[in-house]
């Protein structure tokens, strides 16, 4: 097990999507003399900056970013693998006696980080793809296969769930070991020390109205573009990258399937589902970290900085 960075002083910054956490991000930054790292699934991904609402090259320029935009579309990144990434990077910023200010609405990649997964070793690709044929073609027969495997873990998944199906027999199958016994593992952060935990709670009729806006503001700046390209990549479907909020619904848009109205329409709404689904985890799983409700960004900055600053951390 790798040995746990110990940071002088990090902050992590979580929130939903459209909760105004990119631009809180860069004026701690400001103020701290600080550098910011990604902890979006979707923001690694090169092709999407405007569809998966990345900085923007002005940010980029004036505050030193990490781990945005640095995998292909047809590239997996898994909750570990960013961890490992991003302790190294925060290792480094610190090194540079900057403050590291780790920002994202991927609850699971923040509690790799700061509390750790189960050590599971990566599957290589060519397994990976047996397994996923292997369920494909065994259809129902599939659970069967598992649990043939993995007895224990079959009990805890359903046999209409095909990609937990799947994950449960490459990694048998990749490490001669259940995953079930692997899930057993006492898990081991990969950062400690004096961390600051931030996360972004606003009223959810507020949060709503900024996701179909923004989403609506992302059409206009080359979101259909970024949706052909990705079309053209002809990634396949059950890729990370392809779940892009909206990816879908342009795609089908761009096939002359919908119109733009439905598309957008359909959009916005996967926008809205899915922060409520990242404000139930940062509800449940991040009991104890520190809520911010405040919805007026200066209100929200005047308060975070207070907050910065009694946790002691100032400008390098």
């Amino acid at each position: 097990m790798t040995e746990a960075f110990t940071t002088q002083g990090a902050i992590l910054i979580a929130g939903p999507t459209a909760s105004g956490k990119s631009a809180l991000a860069m004026a701690l930054a400001e103020r701290l003399g600080g550098e910011i790292v990604n902890a979006d699934s979707m923001q690694v991904y090169a092709p999407m900056r405007v569809l998966t609402a990345r900085p923007d090259a002005r940010d980029e320029a004036a505050v030193p970013h990490h781990l945005y935009g640095m995998l292909a579309a047809d590239a997996r990144c898994s909750a570990g693998r960013w961890a490992v990434m991003a302790a190294k990077v925060i290792e480094e910023i610190e090194g540079r006696s900057h403050v590291p200010i780790i920002v994202g609405g991927t609850g699971l990649y923040f509690k790799a980080l700061s509390e750790g997964l189960s050590p599971i070793p990566q599957v290589p690709d060519e397994v990976r793809a047996a397994a996923r044929a292997d369920v494909a073609e065994a259809g129902p027969r599939a659970h069967d296969l598992l649990a043939a495997l993995d007895p224990d873990l079959a009990q805890s998944i359903r046999p209409s769930d095909p990609q937990r199906i799947a994950r449960g027999i490459e990694v048998a199958r990749a490490t001669g070991r259940p995953l079930s016994a692997w899930q057993k593992e006492p898990p081991e952060p990969l950062i400690e020390g004096r961390i600051a935990r931030i996360v972004l709670a606003p009223e959810r009729a507020w949060l709503h109205e900024r996701c179909d806006r923004r989403f609506a503001l992302m059409v206009g700046a080359g979101a259909l573009d970024e949706a052909a390209a990705m079309a053209r990549l002809d990634v396949d479907p059950m890729l990370p990258a392809m779940k892009a909020l909206g990816l879908r619904p342009l795609i089908a848009h761009l096939a002359g399937e919908t119109s733009l109205e439905e598309a957008v329409a359909a959009g916005k709404a996967e926008t809205r589902r899915y922060a409520k689904r990242q404000e139930t985890w940062f509800r449940t799983q991040m009991i104890a970290w520190n809520a911010f409700f405040e919805q007026d960004s200066e209100s929200l900055k005047a308060k975070i900085f207070s907050f910065i600053d009694d946790f002691g951390l100032t400008r390098s």
